[in-house]
């Protein structure tokens, strides 16, 4: 997909990865986007709409849901990645909540119109969820399930015209990653590489040093012809219906 003159929903737009995007979208000549965020947003370009919208309040995703008309892409960017070491189960259901079940429900409500207009999914997911990292456990569960969603959904809307992506970030310089003292990607770098990514129709990208040190051996490795060789064996029956 290229964006231009696309509408894009971009959730968690208020700052780090998700503010980045935003901007890169509207040098790409994107046509509307949706700033989805908890707080006010305010921006210059008038192409932004802003959305009042945490991904784990039902309410406002009813209203965004009503608020949204054509959509061509959507990028579940919003998250929260906590220290801990699951001697608190509350941890776990905090991540599950934003990483796993907010992008779920997004996805379930926006999928009329993803669907008429044969977009796109995007999900910025983590190197974490193909392997723990052990200080942000709980952060690390909750992202290897939403992979898993990914590639779900992935087989489930192949046969609507709906592409979903899997974005496998390594270190970025944003406020999440900032209690690691290792080299990290400037956002505006990485969001380059997601939206070239999503151009050359790649189901995972991998869009910074880190990540695409493994990009490789990851696409021509067994978990991915497995997910490939498992798609197969959703019915034409449940594929049409999705």
């Amino acid at each position: 997909m290229d964006i231009a003159q696309k509408t894009v929903l971009i959730t968690g737009a208020n700052r780090g990865l998700g503010r980045a995007l935003v901007e890169e979208a509207l040098k790409r000549g994107a046509k509307k986007i949706y700033a989805g965020t908890r707080n006010a947003l305010q921006h210059p370009d008038k192409r932004v709409t802003p959305l009042t919208l945490d991904v784990t309040n039902a309410e406002d995703i009813r209203r965004v849901t009503g608020e949204v008309g054509t959509l061509d892409l959507l990028i579940n960017n919003a998250g929260i990645a906590l220290f801990d070491d699951l001697s608190d189960p509350s941890f776990i259901d905090k991540h599950m909540a934003v990483n796993f079940h907010g992008p779920f429900k997004i996805i379930h409500a926006l999928l009329p119109q993803l669907k008429h207009a044969k977009g796109a999914i995007v999900n910025v997911l983590s190197l974490a969820a193909l392997a723990p990292v052990p200080v942000t456990p709980s952060y690390s569960i909750s992202k290897a399930a939403a992979h898993s969603l990914t590639q779900t959904m992935r087989a489930f809307l192949a046969g609507k015209n709906v592409t979903v992506h899997a974005v496998m970030l390594g270190p970025v310089d944003t406020d999440m990653t900032r209690g690691f003292d290792i080299p990290k990607a400037a956002p505006e770098a990485v969001v380059k590489e997601i939206f070239d990514g999503l151009r050359r129709g790649e189901e995972d990208i991998f869009p910074d040093p880190v990540s695409q040190a493994m990009a490789a051996g990851w696409r021509g490795g067994v978990v991915k012809a497995f997910e490939h060789q498992y798609a197969g064996f959703l019915p034409p029956s449940v594929a049409s219906a999705a």
